[in-house]
């Protein structure tokens, strides 16, 4: 009899082990509508090859149109890849803003900041900047120094995105300027760049605030309207480089905020009331399904094609 409960007991385990969740599935958008980084190829790359070190699927596209209600609400995050100018049309912008009011989560990376700028409520729903682009990053790009060396310095409080890197982070990168301060939005900035450590020549037209802000988040993404449901944000203005995007650093910095903006538990793959989110449930083979928060050895050379 004994022996009977003991198999009961290790059945019911079984079963709870292999119990449904939903694996975060994230869209990487990177259309352009100006100036074009040939990083784009290599970076989708490197998130798709490292996407099990975070627990997420990556898929990607450039086509405007995928930004309908239907199609976003497939996604537990959207990530804006160096895209630049206006790269939705008002069909595709109403869809986002839907979406972040559902709870979906927002990163930025790179020159998405110089993104949307005729578009009041991206500015807002970054972190961004005044007016009209403050995308994920609650600022709006302003210029950037030449391309050189220079120092980055990790602040403010312990963060996924940081716990891989240097306190003080020297890189070849540009060092972006904005036009208004993301701390002004709720951000918190965690990287600053040591303006002593390179050279910009201007002009600085803009108080982006002190000490200099590289790379920001807000637990709960601006630009959402007052009845909606806030996801969290992420943005980092590094990524210039294909280089950089082969640099283990760099990855667990980007990996961690993605990682991070995803455990907001306002999507279905942390929530399961969520209005947004992967619709697929998966049987996981552990007790628990929580995505890892920081850099799981990501892998800076692996090739990936797109989907």
């Amino acid at each position: 009899m004994l022996a009977f409960y003991g198999y009961l007991l290790l059945s019911f385990a079984v079963l709870a082990v292999k119990a449904q969740y939903f694996a975060p599935r994230v869209l990487i958008y990177s259309a352009t509508a100006a100036f074009r980084h040939d990083s784009i190829p290599t970076a989708i790359a490197a998130l798709k090859a490292n996407s099990a070190s975070i627990n997420v699927t990556f898929d990607d596209t450039e086509d405007r149109g995928d930004f309908n209600d239907i199609n976003l609400a497939n996604y537990d995050g959207v990530v804006f890849l160096s895209n630049t100018g206006e790269v939705l049309d008002e069909s595709g912008k109403t869809a986002f803003q839907n979406y972040l009011n559902d709870g979906g989560n927002f990163i930025a990376i790179h020159s998405s900041s110089d993104s949307l700028r005729n578009t009041t409520f991206f500015r807002d729903a970054t972190i961004y900047v005044q007016a009209a682009v403050l995308i994920i990053s609650g600022a709006r790009f302003d210029y950037h120094a030449d391309l050189q060396e220079a120092t980055v310095n990790v602040i403010g409080p312990t963060h996924p995105s940081t716990t891989g890197v240097p306190e003080a982070w020297t890189l070849r990168d540009e060092m972006y300027n904005f036009e208004s301060d993301p701390r002004d939005l709720g951000s918190v900035v965690i990287l600053s760049a040591d303006e002593s450590s390179y050279t910009d020549n201007g002009p600085r037209r803009f108080d982006q605030g002190t000490p200099h802000p590289l790379a920001w988040y807000q637990e709960r993404g601006a630009g959402v309207d007052a009845s909606g449901i806030a996801g969290r944000s992420f943005y980092t203005s590094l990524g210039h480089l294909n280089a950089t995007w082969q640099d283990s650093t760099f990855l667990s910095h980007v990996l961690g905020g993605i990682s991070w903006a995803l455990q907001s538990n306002t999507t279905r793959a942390f929530n399961t009331s969520g209005l947004v989110g992967n619709p697929e449930p998966r049987e996981k083979a552990e007790s628990s399904g929580t995505a890892s928060t920081g850099n799981a050895n990501p892998t800076p050379d692996a090739t990936s094609t797109r989907s």
